[in-house]
């Protein structure tokens, strides 16, 4: 951490990436309900390695701050979502008990894992992504509509227990659930944001208690939530959360969303070299 405060350059690079990401993640979380995680772990994974911190610290803490940086951003996306009624609050009360304990059973299994794993977990999720953004003009339906319980339950235990693992909002998992049960796409989009707070409070409290501690974390922890990044990162995700959110409702992101696909696909095989 020396090397922040001794080299001007060095601190204005961080500095610069870390307001970047913020600006990124948070049209993401409104444009595309995907939380802004899927931006901000892999960034702080590799920052964090530049502060001196191990690959397997470096992905606990990037999960940790950026569940934490997601409570932020969800509140204002969907307060921006729900300004122009779309969504859909019988749906989040009827998921939200599956995604926390879904959430408190992906937490506590993290704690067991090595780094490793997680960053594997993470780069695998993010190419599954990549293809389905890129490919996602083809139109498919399971059924025309939700399927209720017990299934609905299942959908949101697992949504909850993957996204905290990974430190996503869980928009990147719930929207094509969604979608698959022909639900509309904004609402499924206002909806992920509501579910990505169910998943960011309890996930970035649970990862600040089972990384209290530990050993190698970089300056400014508290447990695996590093308050610099959180620091820089969350008024930008909050100040351009309405403005992805604005954008979604105005345009057809299918241009943008093609270009964050591309850059997913080369995140992901970037993180799963970097994994072995």
């Amino acid at each position: 951490m020396s090397a922040f405060f001794a080299d001007p350059f060095f601190t204005f690079q961080i500095i610069a990436a870390l307001t970047l990401t913020g600006i990124i993640a948070g049209i993401l979380a409104g444009l595309l309900g995907v939380g802004g995680g899927i931006v901000i772990v892999p960034v702080l994974f590799f920052l964090f390695q530049k502060f001196g911190t191990t690959s397997d610290m470096s992905m606990f803490v990037a999960v940790g701050t950026s569940l934490a940086t997601i409570i932020a951003t969800s509140v204002s996306s969907v307060r921006s979502h729900h300004k122009k009624g779309a969504v859909d609050w019988g749906l989040l009360r009827r998921w939200a008990p599956g995604v926390v304990i879904g959430v408190i059973a992906g937490t506590i299994l993290a704690s067991f894992l090595k780094g490793q794993v997680l960053t594997i977990m993470f780069a695998i999720l993010a190419f599954a992504i990549s293809l389905r953004m890129f490919f996602s003009s083809v139109r498919t339906h399971l059924a025309e509509s939700l399927p209720g319980q017990p299934l609905e339950f299942i959908y949101s235990f697992i949504i909850g227990s993957l996204s905290v693992m990974v430190g996503i909002g869980g928009g990147s998992i719930c929207v094509p659930i969604l979608n698959a049960y022909n639900f509309p796409m904004r609402k499924a989009v206002a909806c992920a944001s509501g579910i990505g707070l169910v998943i960011a409070l309890p996930g970035a409290i649970g990862f600040a208690i089972t990384g209290w501690g530990a050993e190698g974390l970089p300056p400014g922890s508290f447990g695996y939530v590093n308050m610099l990044g959180f620091g820089l990162i969350v008024p930008l995700t909050v100040l351009f959360a309405p403005v992805g959110a604005k954008i979604a409702h105005a345009v057809n992101p299918d241009y943008l969303k093609k270009g964050f696909a591309l850059f997913l696909f080369i995140t992901s095989i970037k993180m799963m070299l970097g994994a072995f």
